[in-house]
């Protein structure tokens, strides 16, 4: 039997819709190389869990929004008339973007407080599971 590949967009696609079609709350699968979080919320659909920006390295003054998983990176919500705008500043509970994931769009947290400066994957763009996305400047 061969590993599921869970890197890969139609298979998370895939999962979440079969959870909801079987009435599962939700589905956590952890191995060592990372974690997996579908949770089914009711009416509003499958919601896959969004890590936060990872910490920056000592001596640093920035942090780096990483894609939590594989999809397609949406920089704005496709309801948004309002593009976004860099530099903007951001507290750690902001949504500064997105990845799609079939019909699923997974908000990404900035994580961390400070200001939005670049952007580090192009809007449309496949991403993969910790790609880069966008970068922020830490406060003193």
């Amino acid at each position: 039997m061969s590993a599921i590949d869970f890197s890969d967009p139609a298979t998370i696609a895939f999962l979440a819709d079969a959870l909801t079609a079987a009435g599962v709350d939700g589905l956590e699968i952890s191995r060592p190389g990372g974690q997996l979080r579908i949770i089914v919320a009711g009416e509003r659909g499958a919601r896959i869990s969004s890590t936060e920006a990872t910490p920056p390295a000592p001596g640093f003054t920035s942090a780096v929004v990483k894609a939590p998983m594989a999809g397609r990176f949406c920089l704005d919500h496709p309801a948004s008339a309002v593009p976004q705008k860099l530099p903007r500043s951001v507290s750690d509970a902001d949504i500064v973007g997105f990845v799609r994931v079939g019909h699923i769009l997974l908000p990404l947290r900035a994580g961390r407080s400070g200001v939005l400066t670049r952007l580090l994957a192009e809007p449309g763009a496949l991403v993969g599971f910790g790609d880069p996305l966008f970068e922020i400047e830490l406060p003193s």
